[in-house]
């Protein structure tokens, strides 16, 4: 691959490329709400006291937390298609 391509055209099939943690969260809140949020994924900052805000925060220093939340973002984007389609 040339290493000189456009960060856009390195990452053709990343379903999280271009994707930022607050737009995931922002969905998942959305589709799920914050108490089946933090049900799914059991984290302080999705249960007491939640906000986008904190819980960025900590997603951000704490990669395990970070790649249970974009796994269920990937789960909800896959269950929306299938929904879509039939």
């Amino acid at each position: 691959m040339n290493d000189d391509a456009p960060a856009s055209a390195r990452q053709p099939r990343n379903p999280l490329h271009g994707v930022t943690l607050e737009a995931m969260l922002t969905a998942l809140v959305a589709h799920f709400g914050w108490p089946e949020l933090g049900a799914r994924i059991q984290i302080n900052s999705f249960v007491t006291d939640p906000s986008i805000g904190s819980s960025l925060k900590f997603l951000r220093r704490t990669p395990w937390a970070r790649a249970k939340v974009e796994g269920l973002y990937l789960f909800m984007q896959r269950e929306q298609a299938r929904t879509r389609r039939g």
